[in-house]
C-alpha cells in the first residue's frame, strides 16, 4: 500500500520519533519516504553478509554500518541496509560518503531508486541482494552513473571495494577472497 500525504501532522512524526518507527525513514529531496521494517528473510541475510564482509572491509580500512544514514543533506538521505566506508566519511549523524552500500530487497522497496542517489554521492559500488535464490546485482560507479557489472565466464562478479568474488551456487552466495571463502 502506498500512502500520500500532503502534509504530515506533526504529531504524527513526534510519535513515530518517540516509539523508535522512524530508523529506516529516509528523506528523498525533502520528501518522507516511511520505510517498514524488515522481514525474517531480509534481516537474515543482511546479517550473514554483514557477518562476511566486516572482516573484510576493515582489512581495507574501511569501517562497517548496519542500516545506517548516508547524508547529502537534512533533507535528502537514504538508509541502505549496509554501507562501508571510509572513517572521515563518519558524522554524528550517519555517513557522509560511502565506498559501498548493500540494499537487501523486500517486496516493493525502492532499491532500484536509490542507484542515481548513491552515484551522486560518490559511492564507488552498490551491491543489491534478494534473499529469495540468493541472487544479487552489483552496480558500479562508472561516470557519475551506477551502471551492473557483467559476470566472469566462471558467473562470479569481482566488488573491488571489498576484494571479493561473489557467485550465487545452489541457491546460497557465496563471497570468495584471497585466503578464504564463505556462503549465506
Amino acid at each position: 500500500m502506498r500512502v500520500l500525504m500532503l502534509e504530515t501532522p506533526t504529531e504524527m512524526l513526534d510519535e513515530r520519533r518517540r516509539l523508535g518507527l522512524d530508523g529506516r525513514d529516509e528523506m528523498w529531496d525533502g520528501v518522507l519516504h516511511v520505510v517498514p521494517p524488515a522481514g525474517g528473510p531480509h534481516q537474515r541475510l543482511s546479517g550473514d553478509f554483514y557477518f562476511i564482509a566486516r572482516p573484510l572491509a576493515e582489512r581495507r580500512g574501511l569501517v562497517a554500518h548496519f542500516e545506517t544514514g548516508l547524508f547529502g543533506s537534512e533533507e535528502d538521505f537514504r538508509v541502505p541496509d549496509l554501507s562501508f566506508s571510509r572513517p572521515e566519511h563518519l558524522s554524528e549523524r550517519g555517513v557522509e560518503g560511502a565506498e559501498l552500500v548493500v540494499e537487501v530487497r523486500s517486496a516493493r522497496d525502492e532499491s532500484y531508486a536509490k542507484l542515481d542517489f548513491y552515484a551522486a554521492m560518490g559511492v564507488r559500488e552498490a551491491l543489491v541482494l534478494h534473499p529469495q535464490g540468493r541472487r544479487f546485482e552489483l552496480f558500479r560507479n562508472v561516470d557519475g552513473r551506477m551502471v551492473p557489472v557483467s559476470p566472469a565466464h566462471d558467473g562470479a562478479v569481482a566488488c573491488e571495494v571489498l576484494d571479493v568474488r561473489l557467485a550465487t551456487l545452489d541457491g546460497r552466495l557465496r563471497s570468495t577472497w584471497a585466503d578464504g571463502s564463505a556462503e549465506v
